[in-house]
């Protein structure tokens, strides 16, 4: 017959029932020393969707500083102590973060460091196990090789991104990447087929993405990017329906709330507006269309606008216009805006990352 247990009060020191039980207590005070907790997390995950949505249409300078200091603070919660349920959000709120940071240098034109700061976003993503980020990701970086010249690269990118199985609309998104780049490399079917794809994408939506601004693709974000596609595929057809997709984008714009109007997106559209004119001989076109930008402050044009506003300014140097005295006007008013928004007082040296 074996003895009955002794009652706890009868353990003293030097007891291996009682030494054991208290590396167990240690082990409950070790789970109940954690740095972040629900409501951290979910302040975390309202502060990035505020600044994601006011990244579009407000100055940079008021986001990055506040994007800046939220991405460290979730850096030195991650290399504490946490439930794992806890840590998995986090990732996700660190990789959105270096998302929002690598589009400000995209903005900035500083491609070397947006390429870091998406290359530890994508880090994030996975360690997160979030596949919509992931996808997120892959256009991020697939937008940093279109600026810096890498269009196929860039094409190869929006393609990777789609195999991810993400909700929402990035697969719209990934599709009017890729189309862009493969106009530009002169694949115009290649081109024309990805856009046919993102509107079958679009289709296919069902709910509201995750987080808005910058990390969702709206229908007039779309409709700029399938003018700016199909202007490059070019041929008279695809020209004019280049202008009839960036007219809706405006329109798309303008009827949005505050919040959602792109500035960026907005200039774009105008800027392909002028192309699109430019391109059946309308200067007066051109020149109404350029207007809106070139009334507009340097300090909201970022490095793809200043690079646009300089290649429109070549085109309007060409033989075809013959030195026309509107012509030679308007590229000189493309030149002095494009010289003012690279000027360093447009962006600050503090956010040059």
């Amino acid at each position: 017959m074996s003895s009955a247990p002794l009652p706890e009060s009868s353990c003293h020191r030097g007891d291996p029932l009682s030494e054991d039980a208290a590396r167990s207590a240690e082990f409950a005070r070790f789970i109940a020393q954690r740095n972040a907790d629900e409501f951290v997390v979910e302040q975390l995950e309202a502060d990035v969707a505020r600044l994601a949505r006011a990244y579009v249409s407000h100055p940079l300078m008021e986001q990055y500083v506040e994007i800046k200091r939220l991405r460290d603070g979730v850096f030195d919660l991650l290399r504490g102590r946490q439930h794992p349920r806890q840590t998995t959000d986090l990732y996700l709120s660190a990789s959105r973060l270096c998302g929002l940071s690598a589009h400000v240098c995209l903005d900035l034109g500083a491609y070397d460091s947006a390429a870091t700061h998406a290359r530890t976003a994508r880090a994030c993503a996975e360690a997160a196990g979030h596949e919509g980020m992931l996808a997120w990701v892959r256009a991020v970086e697939s937008l940093i090789a279109y600026w810096t010249g890498r269009y196929e690269q860039a094409a190869r990118l929006a393609q990777a991104g789609r195999r991810h199985r993400a909700s929402g609309s990035i697969g719209a998104r990934l599709a009017s990447l890729e189309a862009r780049a493969l106009a530009i490399v002169g694949d115009s079917a290649g081109a024309l087929a990805a856009l046919s794809d993102a509107e079958r994408s679009r289709e296919a939506i069902s709910g509201r993405d995750e987080v808005l601004g910058v990390f969702d693709f709206p229908v007039a974000k779309q409709f700029a990017y399938a003018g700016t596609t199909l202007l490059a595929v070019g041929g008279q057809e695809h020209v004019h329906r280049a202008i009839v997709s960036a007219e809706t984008a405006i329109r798309l714009y303008r009827s949005a709330d505050g919040d959602d109007q792109s500035v960026g997106d907005l200039f774009a559209a105008h800027l392909d507006l002028a192309s699109g004119h430019l391109l059946l001989d309308d200067l007066d076109g051109t020149e109404e269309m350029i207007g809106f930008v070139l009334q507009s402050s340097p300090e909201r044009m970022s490095a793809s606008i200043v690079r646009r506003l300089t290649l429109l300014g070549r085109e309007l140097g060409g033989s075809q216009y013959g030195g026309a005295a509107q012509a030679v006007h308007l590229r000189e008013r493309l030149q002095h805006t494009a010289v003012r928004a690279s000027l360093p007082a447009a962006h600050p040296p503090e956010l040059s990352t």
